[in-house]
């Protein structure tokens, strides 16, 4: 305002007219106004930049909690996949323990079964025993026959006709005397499915499940892995073990994402 009225003296000094300083004063006060205003404007802008940069500290600290977050949840996760393989192998050990002691228990009532069988036909030996009467021969014992050996294809080829036949038990004995013989066999990993498809047949589902885990197990690296896997998980959903079989579908489709089987697992996943 000082600089104004110097100014405008200095103009009425030199007989500048009175409106030619009014004009003047005017374009001044406009241009303290418009400085004025670029100054508020400096000042609104320097503030909502402060708050964007506050907004963006406070943004960033959020993400990185996020991720922190999914970090541990991911770390939680790979914990519970392994605790979840974990339980399976257990109970499938379980329950291969169980079976033992059935089988073992039912060996020793077949075998106490067998020397009552025999005490019996002893006594009724006894009890038909006739005289000889003069002039009749002896009867002779015929020789015995000593069973053709057989050779690996009539093995398995015989254990396959069974189980078209649906005669799971003379199947199992045929698929079990050709893995004894022959158990380096390009066909083992065959055959050791095709025993557990025997009990998955007859509805025995967990006994099933030991068997597919024999082949998982015991011919990792064969043809039919995939499909024991998920014959696996259908024995456990067959016994309403849901949990587990969701598991064991998942694995097969993290060891096997290409194959067949696992089309068919993501398919009942979805389900």
């Amino acid at each position: 305002m000082l600089f104004t009225l110097l100014l405008a003296f200095g103009l009425y000094g030199c007989g500048a007219s009175q409106r030619d300083v009014m004009t003047l004063n005017q374009r001044l006060h406009n241009v303290e106004r418009q400085m004025s205003a670029q100054a508020s404007n400096s000042r609104s802008l320097h503030q909502n930049n402060k708050k964007k940069e506050q907004e963006n500290r406070q943004q960033a600290a959020g993400s990185r909690v996020s991720i922190e977050n999914m970090k541990e949840q991911v770390r939680l996760l790979s914990g519970k996949s392994e605790e979840n393989s974990h339980r399976i192998r257990r109970q499938i050990k379980y329950l291969e323990a169980s079976f033992r002691n059935l089988e073992s228990r039912m060996a020793r009532i077949e075998k106490t079964l067998n020397i009552k069988t025999t005490r019996i036909n002893q006594i009724e030996a006894y009890l038909d025993i006739e005289p000889k009467t003069a002039g009749t021969a002896p009867k002779t014992k015929p020789k015995a026959i000593s069973p053709k050996v057989l050779s690996e294809d009539e093995i398995y080829t015989a254990a396959i006709q069974f189980i078209d036949q649906e005669n799971y038990e003379a199947a199992r004995k045929k698929l079990k005397e050709f893995l004894k013989r022959h158990p380096k066999s390009t066909r083992a990993d065959n055959a050791q499915f095709w025993i557990a498809e025997t009990y998955f047949r007859e509805k025995w589902y967990e006994k099933a499940l030991i068997e597919y885990q024999n082949v998982i197990e015991r011919h990792s690296k064969g043809n039919k892995v995939p499909a024991a896997y998920l014959k696996q998980a259908l024995a456990f959903e067959k016994i309403g073990d849901k949990a587990n079989a969701r598991l064991v579908l998942k694995e097969l489709i993290k060891k096997f994402p290409k194959v067949n089987e696992a089309k068919i697992a993501r398919q009942k996943l979805k389900k």
